[in-house]
This record gives C-alpha cells, structure tokens and sequence, in this order.
C-alpha cells in the first residue's frame, strides 16, 4: 500500500465522500489505461518517455485504491473506464505528441479539483488525516504530470484544443457522475 493508512473500514466515511473515493479508484483506473493507450499507438520517443513515467505513478496511485478501498466500493464499470482511457489516450496518440500534452493537461486539471473538493471535506477530521495526507500527495503528481505536460507544448493553445480540452473536462465530469453511482 502507498503509505500506512488507516483501514477503510474503520474511518466512519460518510457515504458520499465514499463515494468520492469509488470515483477516485475509477479516475486512477481511468489514467493507467491513457498511458497504455498512448504507448499503445505513439512510437515518439518523447511522448513515449512520458508516457512511461507517469503511467508508474498511476499505477501506483491505482494500486493503493485496489488494496485499500474494499471491493464492494470498486466501480462496476471497470471494463469501461479501461476502454475509456485506452481511447483516450490512444486518440490524441494518433494526433501527435501536442495532442497527447493538450489532452494531459486537460485531464490533470479536472483531476486536481476533484481531488481538492475531497481534500478539502477531509481537513475536517482528525480521524482522516492520513488519508487526507495520500490525497495531496497523489494530487501533487497529478498536477506535477499537467505541468509537465503544459511545459512541453510549445505554444498557446489554439481554438481547437481549447474544445477538446472542455471535451475532455465534461467526460471526466460524466465518469465521475457515474463512477459514484455505478
């Protein structure tokens, strides 16, 4: 596990802050399968660099939410938000590598709130602090791989990736929707 983290079950989470954290393991699902998405189609060594760097995070990121999230809070929609995040991840490949960075930067961004609003709700209690503790950290590379990203292009973006940038913010908002219901 990522870091000594009170178990699950002894936290008292209120249900929709559960619910939060089902979405988080779908999103870190989600983002592990981008990278392979990207690596699956790009054979530029420098999209493929980073590809290969931030996947590790993700993965590890996932791997804590496997362990310490029971499964009954897991998602049902695993198989989706795999094909999601391949598709997302693979599209953009075929584009280029200023495709992959707009689409990076774009779903960085959305996750950076999404973990605020929870880190947030956590600064409320003691009992949470640990959690609360994991939750800045994985946000913190999260927004270190959209910087990374952003740096990496060599312009402003233009109309068009400003478009697929609010696509890709309204599709991360509908899997979060849906990742804390289903």
């Amino acid at each position: 596990m990522h870091r000594c983290v009170t178990p699950f079950s002894e936290l008292a989470i209120p249900e929709s802050l559960a619910r939060d954290l089902q979405s988080d393991h779908a999103g870190e699902t989600g983002a592990v399968w981008i990278y392979r998405g990207v690596l699956a189609v790009s054979r530029d060594p420098e999209v493929r660099e980073f590809a290969h760097h931030h996947l590790q995070t993700e993965q590890q990121h996932l791997a804590f939410f496997e362990q310490w999230l029971p499964r009954s809070r897991h998602s049902r929609l695993i198989p989706v938000w795999r094909l999601a995040g391949f598709v997302l991840g693979a599209l953009p490949a075929l584009l280029g590598a200023r495709a992959v960075w707009v689409t990076i930067e774009a779903v960085e961004t959305f996750v950076e709130s999404h973990y605020g609003e929870q880190i947030e709700l956590l600064a409320h209690e003691s009992r949470w602090a640990q959690l609360r503790t994991t939750l800045i950290e994985f946000c913190a590379d999260e927004v270190a791989h959209r910087d990374d990203a952003a740096h990496r292009q060599s312009d402003s973006a233009g109309w068009l990736a400003r478009w697929w940038s609010r696509q890709v913010d309204l599709g991360s908002r509908a899997g979060v929707w849906m990742a804390r219901r289903i």
